[in-house]
């Protein structure tokens, strides 16, 4: 058997990448691919000797026996994967490989679009080492909270994973990058698109990268923020980037990183209750409503079986968002697809009314109570009802009382920002069974490069 992890997920052209890998054989070598329209291989190691080491806590960094390879300059950004291989070894699996260890390397182009991948997210679900996050979880005294380091296997490829299996697509598990970010990044490459990438981390450590780029992506579950993440992105959309969220449970915990970046920290609960909540009445103070316009508070998650949806719902036809799709007022999209629009978790908006037979809903006018920003156009909306889990009561709601819908919207900070308010925005996109979603999808992208 053969595991490893990257020392660094993210590296520049020319720069070392150290790997960390245990193994049974005496020898290993390691295939280099690159993740576009599928897996290309762009070298393949010669063989290296192998080391056994014994497996650790999720708390702890591994320690493994590290192997540095100098990343070619002409390696283009993108994310890659590590593919370790022991004599008689099976082919690359990007949804399950347990030999396989995810890095990006980044680019250093002025313009054009950042693709970020939610690494800390990824680590959240991670339950190499026998825990994480949601599953026996160890605690940190200092910040308080439950610690997991990043310095184990898994991260989006390689590990165990904390979820529920996906009714429509048990191929690969949630909160991996097979199952969103792989298939946004190959809808991408297919439809001409050259995106640079970073991880989230890479926000953390260094604002100012954003600052290169016209547009930042993110797709699928972003759940785990710093306050420096979180910081870098705000203030690129104050100096006028933009942001497109095709995601959704966006920016709902707040993560401490420790150790020199190598492990974090997120306190969720105990006798005190959560701290590291972003939305009001949270810990942290500052409505996650703030950042993408939407929040998980105001809509929900529908985690096991087949989901049931009226679709996502025109509010503004007339809205550039639309155009090129037909699409009318009040008429319904996203309903039939494999899955539906509405997705594992969704993320929605303060309302007040959401009327069945017209179809139109109604933006509360406490809104800003929640930090919806005051500009937030409502474009199209989902009602979600009581079969789906709702989340802490809003300001002016009890448990399970209120409107509850996943909502797409923009608005302007004075970078323009979108959120589409769902998780498996890439799912559908990707299998190309509506073609409105990738008409809105293009047009949200080929205006947000242009501005």
């Amino acid at each position: 058997m053969i595991r490893g992890y990257p020392g660094r997920a993210s590296v520049l052209p020319g720069e070392r990448l150290v790997l960390h890998v245990a193994t049974d054989s005496p020898r290993f070598c390691v295939g280099f691919y690159r993740w576009g329209d599928g897996l290309q291989l762009l070298w393949q190691s010669a063989w290296l000797p192998g080391e056994r080491a014994p497996e650790r806590g999720a708390a702890e960094d591994w320690g493994w026996p590290p192997y540095a390879f100098t990343v070619p300059k002409d390696w283009p950004s993108g994310v890659y994967i590590a593919h370790l291989q022991e004599p008689g070894g099976k082919p690359l699996d990007l949804a399950l490989d347990s030999a396989a260890a995810l890095f990006v390397v980044r680019g250093m182009r002025q313009g054009g679009m950042l693709y970020k991948l939610p690494l800390a997210t990824y680590h959240a679900y991670n339950c190499t080492g026998g825990a994480c996050y949601y599953l026996d979880p160890p605690r940190s005294a200092d910040p308080p909270g439950a610690r997991v380091s990043l310095q184990r296997p898994g991260g989006g490829i390689g590990g165990t994973v904390w979820c529920a299996p996906d009714h429509y697509d048990a191929s690969s598990p949630r909160q991996t990058f097979a199952h969103w970010d792989a298939r946004f990044l190959r809808w991408l490459a297919r439809k001409g698109y050259a995106p640079e990438c970073c991880t989230d981390l890479d926000l953390h450590d260094d604002p100012e990268l954003l600052y290169r780029y016209r547009l930042l992506v993110s797709a699928g579950h972003d759940e785990y923020w710093s306050e420096p993440m979180r910081d870098a992105v705000e203030d690129f959309t104050r100096r006028g980037g933009n942001l497109a969220c095709f995601a959704a449970n966006v920016c709902w915990w707040r993560i401490h990183l420790v150790d020199g970046g190598t492990a974090m920290v997120c306190h969720q609960g105990g006798p005190r209750g959560a701290r590291d909540h972003w939305w009001p009445q949270g810990g942290a103070g500052r409505p996650e409503d703030a950042l993408s316009g939407a929040s998980y508070r105001h809509g929900g998650g529908w985690w096991d079986g087949a989901r049931s949806t009226a679709g996502y719902i025109v509010q503004q036809p007339g809205h550039w968002v639309f155009e090129g799709t037909g699409l009318e007022r009040g008429e319904a999209f996203g309903q039939h697809t494999w899955p539906p629009l509405a997705g594992y978790e969704c993320d929605g908006v303060p309302l007040d009314s959401f009327d069945r037979d017209t179809g139109i809903a109604t933006l509360s006018a406490w809104r800003d109570e929640e930090g919806t920003p005051a500009d937030y156009q409502l474009l199209a909306a989902c009602p979600l009802d009581a079969r789906w889990q709702e989340l802490p009561p809003r300001t002016r709601h009890g448990a399970g009382e209120g409107v509850h819908a996943a909502a797409m919207g923009v608005f302007t900070r004075p970078g323009m920002v979108f959120a589409a308010g769902t998780t498996d925005w890439a799912q559908v996109l990707d299998s190309g069974r509506d073609q409105r979603v990738e008409r809105i999808t293009r047009n949200v992208l080929d205006r947000m490069l242009r501005l």
